[in-house]
């Protein structure tokens, strides 16, 4: 059995004669941090939904959890999409439920819990994310930026996931807030052991979270692997991209 929990095998995205994909390839293995990268356009979001399979690619297969989506009964497909956690970027909240309610919402949709187990794994969630039990009853009208991504970050573990997709998971943030959830993911990361996929242009969260980064540019994955080879990279993108005025002062104290 393959240990990879993603394994993406010649994509090709496409719509009507434009090319997003062109013959990516790559593989993820259990525990790892991958972070996404790449200009605006460049399909990265796109990238992540062929991941889990909101969306089929053009050609191509794509294996979660060592199953072929493309070959798998829709109800074993959600079966393994349920193995999955997505934070949406800007946190994505049902603006008329509390903080309470939308972190319960997944686990209601299954109906097979009690309301008693469930505002214990809510409350349970709310702690591990750096929220209080009291902050449940906010509306997401009373949250400051910051707690709209630990209430949505909580949403996206409360079923236990494997694998963990965020998008853009620090966008919108001040300095200070971002790094404060990257210390936070990092330590769920460390405790829990999920897989991590995040679509970002965050130079510092690469930089701090990532064990792998995969760099989309000419309609390829023109880099995937450790930090360092994104750094090594000769690719045009990549060399802009790490080596400008902030990827310099990010990147000083890499090699």
């Amino acid at each position: 059995m393959n240990d990879a929990v993603i394994r993406m095998e010649q994509i090709w995205t496409c719509f009507g004669k434009t090319v997003v994909h062109r013959d990516i390839s790559l593989s993820l293995g259990r525990g790892e941090i991958f972070g996404l990268v790449g200009g605006s356009g460049s399909g990265k979001t796109l990238l992540m939904r062929e991941m889990i399979g909101l969306q089929e690619p053009t050609r191509g297969r794509v294996h979660l959890f060592d199953e072929c989506l493309q070959d798998v009964a829709a109800e074993r497909h959600q079966q393994l999409r349920n193995r999955c956690g997505v934070l949406f970027q800007g946190g994505a909240l049902f603006s008329a439920l509390s903080v309470f309610d939308n972190i319960a919402f997944p686990l209601r949709e299954f109906r097979v819990l009690d309301e008693d187990l469930i505002g214990h794994l809510v409350r349970m969630k709310l702690t591990m994310v750096g929220l209080t039990a009291s902050d449940g009853s906010l509306m997401p009208a009373e949250l400051s930026g910051g707690m709209i991504k630990r209430v949505a970050l909580a949403r996206a573990l409360v079923m236990e996931p494997e694998l963990l997709f965020l998008d853009e998971p620090t966008s919108g943030l001040d300095p200070v807030l971002s790094e404060e959830f990257v210390d936070l993911l990092g330590g769920l990361h460390r405790e829990l052991g999920f897989t991590v996929v995040m679509v970002t242009h965050d130079l510092d969260t690469v930089r701090d979270l990532c064990t792998k980064v995969g760099v989309l540019a000419d309609q390829r994955l023109v880099v995937c692997g450790p930090v360092e080879d994104a750094l090594d990279s000769e690719h045009p993108f990549a060399r802009h991209y790490f080596h400008g005025k902030r990827g310099h002062r990010v990147f000083e104290r890499i090699g």
